[in-house]
């Protein structure tokens, strides 16, 4: 038995004993974080450097780039360090900040994906109005108000989860620190103040894909009406990105955090953990470049210029 005052550490889960398969986790860690690094790297740069995306779509992801490299800068490299030289510790401290980090992150990027439905909404089905509801101020506001929210869930998260007695020892099943890992360390029902507060986020995550998904059946319906095949074509090639990006990102973390605890088991919630933490931070840069003309020749000439 301990209490939160005498624990100093945790202890994050091994993904292997061989040191072999440690040294290959590593690697693997290692090259997703570099292709993130890369993909978010050429974004942010080339739409800051090309004038002509200068747009409110191409200015939500930049915001966007930034919120994956912070998000996979938080617990990736600290994973790395851990299968590098074998070593499962986190301090308290350390462990508060990344549970902060990472609820501020995750929930500013789905803020953010929420806003990025909106300016698809009115880039198709209001195309007219879209200069006007869409101008630069309009844009730096609704990005903030992103930014804000998540700065908002991380503090009521962060503050009520080190705030609960620890009674089960200082062991989390999972390769970063990870709230419902947390809770599971507290004592009996003291972790029901920080249940009250995933219900209201549960609603608030509901309301966000409310929203998104309102807002591409009104997208959809404006795009099959549309009477040029070309005119459809480019419409579904701005929206199918975010759509699945929003897809990939939402389905994996509220299935993560609102899963029944009859089915949960360390080796899903490692495999769910990668999916919503790691793996959106590597492929979005993928995803949005892929059937974007703009986008991937800003990042061709930028290359270019690079090598030049």
């Amino acid at each position: 038995m301990c209490n939160s005052s005498s624990v100093t550490e945790f202890l994050l889960m091994a993904f292997a004993d061989m040191r072999e398969l440690q040294l290959l986790h590593f690697g693997l860690f290692l090259g997703i974080y570099l292709a993130a690094l890369l993909g978010n790297g050429l974004i942010l740069t080339a739409v800051a450097c090309d004038h002509r995306l200068h747009t409110p779509m191409y200015f939500f992801l930049l915001n966007l780039a930034l919120l994956d490299l912070g998000s996979i800068s938080t617990s990736v490299p600290k994973a790395m360090a851990n299968f590098l030289w074998d070593n499962r510790a986190i301090s308290y401290p350390g462990c508060a900040a990344q549970v902060f980090l990472l609820v501020f992150l995750i929930s500013a990027e789905l803020s953010l994906l929420t806003v990025m439905a909106y300016d698809r909404y009115i880039a198709i089905c209001q195309p007219l109005h879209y200069g006007t509801l869409l101008g630069s101020r309009t844009c730096a506001t609704m990005a903030a108000a992103a930014w804000s929210s998540g700065l908002l869930h991380a503090v009521l998260h962060t503050a009520n989860t080190f705030s609960l007695p620890l009674c089960n020892g200082n062991t989390l099943d999972q390769f970063f620190c990870e709230i419902p890992q947390i809770l599971k360390l507290s004592c009996s029902d003291s972790y029901l103040r920080e249940v009250q507060v995933l219900v209201v986020t549960a609603f608030l995550f509901g309301g966000c894909f409310v929203f998104i998904a309102l807002s591409y059946v009104q997208i959809f319906r404006a795009v099959l009406r549309m009477p040029s095949q070309q005119g459809r074509h480019k419409a579904f090639s701005t929206c199918l990105p975010h759509l699945a990006v929003v897809s990939l990102f939402m389905s994996t973390i509220m299935f993560a955090q609102l899963k029944p605890p009859s089915i949960s088991s360390p080796s899903l919630d490692l495999v769910l953990a990668v999916l919503y933490a790691v793996v959106p931070p590597a492929v979005n840069p993928l995803i949005y470049s892929m059937r974007n003309k703009e986008l991937k020749n800003a990042i061709w000439k930028l290359m270019a210029r690079c090598f030049s």
